[in-house]
């Protein structure tokens, strides 16, 4: 009998594609937190409000959000590998121009950017252990993968505020700098290609309300508190949105 790829796959191959994935997986859950303490440091930096810097953390998890849905019909079409390897690319690349951005419009939209790239990095990283690993192996990679997705975001906050006060609020995000370059070195390297399949085509009718639905829920629970939740007309047309995008998706 035929080996399956993950059992002919070298120990030291799953290894190095291991300590890749992984770092993919801890930068993009580290960056969902990271931020947050560096809020007031950027607030003065970029001459801007409360309410308009707040807006650097929910345009992160909104993107990331929306786009989440389209990643199995993305891997399957253009291959998991080159999707993993752009995506890591441009999450980085992302970091650094939040990193040098001088204004909050400019971060604003480079934190989007940063969600869009980043929303891939985590369930693509599972799929890829899962794949790397034989079955008699994968509750064993599973829990290497989970604990880097639980480390990110309890780091985060710390790791923030140590470099907020002694370096600037800047390296929150130029930290991310040598490990994307380093995932996406060792993704080139180490990791096989998915098979590609062109005959599937692209849901706009599903993609459309479910993003709506997804991204008015996701602006509601993150913007509630701050509005006085449905006190606020903001948040009831949020609410009025989500429950239409979910009734047309459904």
């Amino acid at each position: 009998m035929s080996e399956s790829p993950a059992e002919a796959m070298a120990p030291s191959v799953r290894a190095m594609l291991t300590v890749c994935v992984m770092m993919a997986t801890i930068m993009q859950a580290l960056d969902t937190t990271i931020a947050n303490v560096a809020l007031p440091y950027m607030q003065g930096s970029l001459s801007t409000t409360q309410d308009q810097v707040n807006w650097v953390l929910t345009s992160y998890i909104v993107a990331a959000a929306i786009m989440t849905s389209p990643l199995g019909w993305m891997a399957a079409r253009f291959g998991r590998k080159k999707l993993f390897i752009v995506c890591t690319a441009g999450f980085t690349v992302a970091s650094m121009l939040c990193g040098i951005a001088q204004g909050i419009e400019q971060m604003v939209a480079f934190r989007l950017l940063q969600g869009v790239f980043g929303a891939a990095l985590v369930p693509i990283s599972q799929a890829v252990m899962l794949d790397a690993y034989p079955p008699a192996k994968r509750g064993s990679a599973m829990a290497i993968w989970g604990m880097g997705v639980m480390l990110g975001p309890i780091m985060g906050p710390t790791l923030g505020g140590w470099l907020t006060d002694n370096y600037t609020w800047r390296w929150v995000f130029f930290v991310n700098l040598p490990f994307g370059v380093l995932t996406v070195a060792g993704l080139s390297v180490f990791m096989r290609e998915s098979p590609i399949r062109r005959d599937i085509p692209f849901s706009w009718s599903g993609f459309l309300p479910l993003s709506l639905g997804i991204g008015a829920l996701q602006m509601m629970l993150d913007r509630g508190q701050e509005q006085n939740w449905f006190e606020s007309t903001e948040i009831c047309v949020e609410a009025i949105l989500s429950v239409v995008g979910f009734y047309f998706f459904l």
